[in-house]
């Protein structure tokens, strides 16, 4: 909420004492409009800060567009990287001048804004920065450049331009650049793609000058058909976003602080490359491997699961889990397989995974077991591999 603002008109054509006293009747105005809306501002900042849950951990930014504010899907992939960040007892602290989202997304602060070009936020950043403080910022920037038409030749040079400004102002931050999404007009998508074939050299060259930058290939990550209205994700679409982001910053220590402590049933962590900006192949595989969906169904509840192997690189691999309920709703899932080539889980999200030697199970966590008919959730994982890594078939029950 604002302050309410007086305005002190000038007093002209009257007597100074008329004038004066009149200056007088609007400062107290002013003072007890201030005295009536400082009690109002508090409750408003209170509830923002508490709903934030700002807890003083790692100090990521999400920058952007309306893509990171979450036009269509307010919070955006925000939402699904909350949640992987939360199930894989990661403390960070999304920060920026902006604030949206829903009640699941447990830190609402962002610097996302809709309409904005590379060159709008590059004229913002620096003050931003030094603002907040942030030691990761996750970068998708682009797409109003391209819709708006707007000097799209010079738009790679404005984002290096830009990356410089980031780098410059937080030197020690590790910053994420992402190619931009698909667009359904085949006109705008020529011109993205022709965008996105310059982020990787342009993410190379600074990695080559010494600076803390990474490339994220979002673009492979989602089709037009992930796309709400032809530019805007859907919820299933900003949650690809969301595992990718996941994927990139676990690739790379430091970006989210000390790593939690994996449990007494993972294997130590098999990461991607620590270093997956110099070249886009350190992204997942752009052809995942599915195994059939499979389920029982025990009395009138049942569900089924699609296993997605997602990403392969050397020792490692992501994979994800689609869980749809039957024909009537379901309050709870288990989905359960049997690795045959010695994989191991080594992190996951959105789930509550738990292994005995090479049967694994995966059960629902607090905000999404409850599926009405028909309707699915995701979760994933990231895993160890050496040499074979065929996909599992899998089951699944529901309560």
């Amino acid at each position: 909420m604002k302050i309410p603002r007086v305005r002190l008109w000038p007093t002209v054509g009257v007597d100074a004492t008329a004038g004066a006293t009149r200056l007088m009747r609007t400062r107290r105005l002013a003072a007890i409009l201030l005295a009536l809306a400082l009690p109002v501002l508090g409750t408003v900042l209170g509830a923002g800060a508490a709903s934030a849950e700002s807890n003083g951990g790692v100090r990521v930014m999400p920058l952007g567009d309306s893509i990171t504010e979450g036009t269509q899907v307010p919070g955006g992939y925000r939402i699904g990287l909350w949640q992987r960040l939360a199930a894989g007892r990661y403390t960070v602290d999304f920060v920026g001048s902006q604030y949206n989202g829903p009640g699941n997304l447990g830190d609402h602060d962002h610097e996302g804004h809709p309409g904005w070009r590379i060159d709008q936020i590059d004229a913002n950043i620096t003050g931003w920065l030094r603002s907040y403080t942030p030691r990761t910022v996750l970068l998708h920037i682009g797409t109003n450049d391209v819709l708006q038409n707007y000097n799209v030749s010079s738009a790679p040079q404005r984002l290096s331009t830009l990356i410089d400004h980031i780098t410059s102002a937080a030197p020690n931050a590790e910053v994420f650049v992402a190619t931009i999404i698909p667009l359904s007009n085949s006109g705008q998508e020529s011109a993205a793609r022709t965008f996105n074939a310059a982020v990787p050299g342009i993410v190379q060259s600074k990695v080559n000058s010494g600076k803390h930058v990474h490339l994220v290939d979002m673009h492979s990550k989602l089709t037009t058909g992930d796309l709400i209205d032809g530019i805007h994700p859907t919820a299933n679409g900003y949650d690809k976003m969301a595992a990718a982001w996941y994927a990139a910053l676990q690739s790379v220590p430091g970006s989210l602080g000390q790593a939690p402590s994996p449990s007494p049933s993972t294997s130590p962590s098999a990461s991607p490359s620590a270093s997956p900006s110099a070249s886009p192949s350190a992204s997942p595989s752009a052809s995942p491997s599915t195994s059939p969906s499979t389920g029982p169904t025990p009395g009138n509840r049942s569900c089924l699961a699609k296993y997605t192997l997602t990403g392969q690189w050397q020792g490692g691999f992501q994979a994800d889990v689609t869980v749809t309920a039957g024909g009537s709703p379901i309050s709870s899932w288990t989905v359960a397989w049997r690795f045959s080539d010695g994989q191991t889980v080594t992190q996951s999200w959105n789930a509550t995974i738990t292994s005995s030697g090479s049967e694994v199970t995966a059960r629902n966590v607090s905000y999404n077991g409850a599926l009405g008919a028909g309707a699915s959730t995701q979760f994933g994982f990231l895993g160890s591999s050496n040499g074979a890594n065929s996909v599992p078939s899998v089951t699944c029950t529901a309560i």
